[in-house]
């Protein structure tokens, strides 16, 4: 798909070229960073799976409570991701990260001395809303500090520490709880987080320039009159949705639809989404490739998009009648469509937003996603209630993938910034040279 000539020069600024003066071997340190923090991140929000068996028989609390806790999370993440996009947008994205991690690091190591049901809620809900500020900033980051052609790989970083969030947390949390108790786990990875900040401290990312942060009158309303949005938000749902249902439901088929060991179980799970974070790792670096030799970023982006959620679609469909080897197999291209899927997501809201609005936008887009996806355990367990078969489950995950690929390949217009000063005749006119913060 050919891209229009850009006429507004602060557009392709913004677009293709890094937007800070921080050494590139700085920003690689923050990338990595940035990392690290989405697998802890995974690790933290997933510890209570993990824990839950145990959890409930000393708390003795009932199925159904331990459904609210496991839920409580989810749905207060969703809800706060507007107003946290809101917040790095309006304030200075390094201190609003590293608040958030604060707060869902503390409140980790405060649920391993908990003894109540209420508390152990309240906690939850503290978790969600210190998390909920992460993917919108990293996007601020992304977006400001990072130009077109590295944002592939670099979103990719970040998928991958999503993927092996989920893998390290059956692995090792797993074996930990196991060993040591729920609670000494919690303790001990709340702590262990607290590791992070003096980090991201000193090799945080050089503050914005102000005027480059300034929207004016533009806001949430001014997003959702573009259609590139829309697409955007069908696109990060049909994500969530097939990824919540792997990172909820997938042991349990193995388990008990596959009736292998618990130990074997770990084992499967994990090489899913260990391919899932070498996938995303390799495709975000091609990506980024092919637009450095002179390829269109609409036709590479929305090409992998649509590659990545067909492609898991056709394999989701064929998983349910697959046996020994092949079926292994099937994991394995599971994980390799979700890499591909997922590591191009926010580099296009990083792009069609730009620096000044990425976080409103993200936070538009993720909760959308995150309200969408939130559905598939849901509805998952009531199609395997009433049929007694893992079919439907996985045949409708297969069809909201493609149609996730229609929302990112036809739905979203050319990656193109939008012109945020025709809707808002109120933000003063930037200077290329105005938008490069020094070191």
């Amino acid at each position: 798909m050919p891209v229009p000539v850009q006429s507004n020069h602060l557009a392709s600024v913004s677009t293709q070229e890094p937007l800070s003066g921080a050494s590139p071997s700085r920003m690689n340190v923050v990338l990595f960073l940035l990392g690290l923090s989405v697998l802890i991140n995974y690790v933290d929000r997933s510890n209570l799976s993990i824990a839950a068996p145990l959890l409930k028989d000393e708390l003795g609390i009932s199925a159904s409570q331990l459904g609210t806790l496991l839920s409580a999370f989810f749905w207060t993440y969703a809800l706060m991701q507007i107003p946290a996009g809101w917040l790095v947008d309006r304030f200075d994205v390094r201190w609003v990260f590293a608040a958030g991690f604060f707060v869902w690091s503390a409140a980790t190591a405060v649920t391993g001395l908990l003894h109540g049901f209420a508390a152990l809620l309240t906690i939850r809900v503290i978790l969600g809303l210190g998390e909920s500020v992460a993917f919108p900033s990293y996007s601020k980051v992304l977006g400001s500090h990072f130009g077109e052609h590295r944002r592939g790989f670099a979103n990719s970083v970040l998928m991958s520490g999503l993927a092996l969030g989920p893998a390290l947390g059956v692995l090792v949390g797993g074996a930990a709880v196991d060993r040591f108790g729920w609670r000494p786990f919690f303790i001990a990875l709340g702590l262990l987080g607290f590791l992070w900040l003096p980090l991201w401290w000193a090799w945080r990312p050089p503050a914005a320039a102000r005027a480059r942060v300034a929207v004016g009158t533009a806001g949430y309303l001014d997003i959702l009159r573009h259609r590139s949005a829309w697409g955007t938000c069908i696109g990060q749902s049909a994500i969530n949705y097939y990824l919540y249902f792997l990172v909820t439901w997938l042991p349990f088929y193995l388990n008990r639809g596959r009736h292998l060991p618990l130990k074997e179980v770990g084992k499967q799970a994990a090489l899913l989404f260990l391919m899932s974070a070498i996938s995303a790792a390799v495709t975000g670096k091609l990506g980024d490739r092919w637009i450095q030799a002179g390829a269109s970023p609409t036709s590479v982006r929305k090409g992998l998009m649509a590659i990545g959620n067909i492609g898991i679609g056709v394999v989701l469909l064929l998983i349910t009648s697959t046996t020994g080897w092949t079926f292994l197999g099937m994991l394995m291209l599971t994980g390799t469509f979700l890499g591909i899927s997922t590591c191009n997501s926010w580099a296009f809201s990083q792009s069609l937003a730009g620096p000044r609005m990425v976080g409103r936008w993200v936070g538009v887009q993720n909760f959308v996603g995150n309200v969408g996806g939130a559905f598939a355990p849901a509805l998952t367990g009531l199609l395997l209630q009433r049929t007694g078969s893992f079919y439907w489950p996985f045949f409708i995950t297969a069809i909201v993938a493609w149609i996730g690929a229609v929302g990112w390949y036809f739905v979203v217009g050319p990656l193109v910034e939008v012109d945020w000063e025709k809707n808002s005749r109120s933000l003063p006119l930037v200077s290329a040279a105005s938008r490069v913060s020094p070191p």
